[in-house]
């Protein structure tokens, strides 16, 4: 006897349903009253529910736009709150400018920002690698089964190359950012820059028809007009919901941190960004279990190159309007150690990649290291130093025997950033 399936629509409503208590809570003003843990709960809860939502909308959009383009919307959006906080702390910085509490905000700032990349990477990465082998069981066309359980691998799509070349380009860029004493203009118009140029490669790409389940499959099924009003509602939904939850989700944890003997700056930097990326995580790993694996990875790439560029980028803009005329964001010698680590980090996650695919080995290396930086000297200036010389030493390692892969890499990133469109190979057919 074959099982009923509840209708799209009864899914997309159940699960819009899980943001109702938190909207309610805050709509009556009730937020202030609630304990801290019915706080975490609720508002944690809600952005569970707008990440489905969320996925669904991108998934949907792919029948009418580029997937890496619908991909880029659902990474900006999934990190809209990292945007939020960072933002928040690069106007204190700007509002009492040569005092202590703007030195402490704008070094906040950059600590806010390089933790919720080092979260991406360290965890995000690693942690959807090792669920997607995990979903394959026995195997499957994104996993590629070896001899010994690390040589197991995780296979990539070869598109996934425009967005590792241009990560590699920020990351090389982000070397280079605290040899100027802070975040300036000339940063802020590469690295924005760079991202535009990101987006006006993907807006060229070929849409994709992959078959979909569930309420996407039911979305692309409506009349064109009725199916990007959907999706458009979808991502605004999905938007607010997250811009509305996150922060108070963050905060709840960063009251309750003190309470578990750890220091607000540990939460600022730490708990705050895992809880801000927590949609991204939930998007991703609903995109592996549907054996999507490239579409998550595609997804998170998007989403680091975004927080590497945009993010950055627009600390020094936020700034500067608080200050009321033009600044540099200036930080101290820690949070360029920081910075130093973050690139550093990043890179070694790119050369991991270069070969499109990342193994179990490669992947609890990752995972392994991120946990490394936690103990006490790392935290050091000197010790990021190091730990920023390790990544780098081993990335320049597996770049030396992926030397032919880099090459490729470059080669395959070149060909579908001048591939013609659709629209264009019309043209030259008609002609």
């Amino acid at each position: 006897m074959s099982q009923r399936r509840l209708h799209p629509l009864l899914v997309l409503f159940a699960v819009v349903l899980l943001t109702v208590p938190w909207l309610l809570l805050r709509g009556l003003g009730f937020v202030a009253s609630l304990p801290t843990l019915a706080v975490i709960a609720t508002s944690g809860v809600a952005v569970i529910g707008a990440a489905f939502v969320l996925t669904w909308g991108a998934e949907t959009a792919e029948m009418d736009v580029p997937r890496s383009f619908a991909l880029a919307v659902l990474a900006i959006i999934a990190v809209a709150p990292e945007y939020a906080v960072d933002a928040l702390y690069a106007f204190e910085a700007g509002a009492a400018p040569g005092t202590a509490a703007s030195e402490n905000a704008a070094n906040l700032a950059v600590a806010n920002m390089t933790g919720a990349n080092r979260i991406l990477v360290g965890l995000g990465w690693s942690l959807i690698a090792l669920y997607a082998v995990y979903r394959a069981g026995t195997g499957g066309r994104e996993v590629t089964r070896r001899e010994g359980l690390l040589s197991t691998a995780v296979s990539l799509e070869r598109r996934v190359s425009v967005e590792v070349v241009f990560l590699g380009v920020a990351t090389v860029y982000a070397f280079f950012i605290p040899l100027n004493g802070g975040i300036g203009a000339v940063d802020a118009i590469f690295l924005v820059g760079l991202y535009a140029a990101y987006v006006v490669v993907v807006l060229r790409s070929e849409t994709t028809h992959e078959p979909q389940l569930g309420v996407p499959a039911y979305l692309q099924g409506l009349p064109r007009a009725r199916r990007i009003a959907a999706i458009l509602l979808m991502f605004a939904f999905s938007a607010a919901v997250i811009l509305l939850a996150v922060k108070p989700f963050a905060k709840g944890l960063e009251v309750l941190g003190p309470r578990l003997g750890l220091s607000s700056f540990f939460m600022i930097q730490w708990v705050a960004p895992l809880a801000s990326e927590s949609p991204e995580f939930i998007a991703t790993a609903y995109l592996v279990n549907k054996a999507r694996t490239t579409a998550a990875f595609n997804a998170l790439i998007s989403s680091k190159l975004n927080q590497w560029t945009l993010l950055i980028g627009t600390l020094v803009v936020v700034y500067s309007i608080s200050l009321g005329y033009y600044g540099v964001l200036e930080f101290n010698q820690k949070q360029a150690g920081e910075i130093w680590l973050t690139a550093a980090q990043s890179f070694f996650a790119i050369t991991l990649l270069v070969d499109f695919e990342i193994t179990v080995g490669e992947a609890l290396a990752l995972l392994a290291l991120f946990g490394l930086q936690f103990i006490p000297f790392f935290g050091t200036y000197e010790g990021l130093l190091l730990f920023s010389g390790v990544y780098i030493v081993l990335g320049v390692g597996i770049l030396a025997v992926r030397r032919r892969a880099v090459v490729d890499l470059v080669r395959t990133a070149r060909e579908y950033v001048l591939r013609p469109t659709e629209a264009e190979r019309d043209h030259a057919g008609a002609d």
